[in-house]
């Protein structure tokens, strides 16, 4: 009962803390916010007993991916992004692409539960047996290696993408 309670707490905080990330003006609360999401998706992976994943959420996500994010914010120049705020205007594209998306959401509704394929569900006593971490790392490394690999280059890619991005030119280079 206590796991299901903290289940909808977090749940109703990662929720709200979303919603307040994309309904800020100021990048620093909504990057707050985003921690703050990321810490109560954590949390509920602790209550489904998916430890590895609440350290990796934590570890990646909040140490790494948040991070990144704040680094970005300081180094983006704020007159640079008063200019292209006119860039923002854009509602008939968003206002389709929420069209497309409720009528997919409703279109998921219409054909009902049976149209997910879902696996069989493993019972904790179970996953604890072999160990929820083993679990996962026999997974990434057997069945889905190359799926790992092409990911952890994408990622290298889109580090070396952001620092080339950064790099402030020099009056020789211009």
């Amino acid at each position: 009962m206590l796991e299901l309670v903290l289940f909808y707490i977090f749940g109703a905080i990662a929720v709200v803390s979303a919603i307040l990330v994309i309904t800020r003006h100021n990048v620093v609360h909504s990057a707050a916010f985003l921690g703050s999401t990321l810490f109560a998706v954590a949390g509920i992976f602790l209550t489904l007993h998916a430890e590895f994943l609440a350290g990796v959420q934590v570890i990646v996500y909040v140490g790494g991916i948040l991070v990144l994010f704040v680094f970005v914010i300081m180094l983006i120049s704020v007159e640079r992004a008063e200019h292209e705020r006119q860039f923002n205007r854009q509602w008939m594209i968003a206002l389709l692409t929420a069209a497309i998306l409720v009528g997919e959401i409703g279109y998921g509704i219409y054909r009902g539960r049976d149209s997910f394929v879902l696996p069989e569900v493993v019972t904790p006593a179970a996953a604890a047996a072999a160990g929820n971490s083993q679990q996962v790392g026999m997974a990434l490394y057997t069945a889905y290696l190359l799926p790992f690999e092409i990911a952890s280059i994408l990622l290298l890619v889109a580090i070396v993408g952001a620092v080339v991005l950064s790099k402030k030119r020099t009056p020789a280079e211009e």
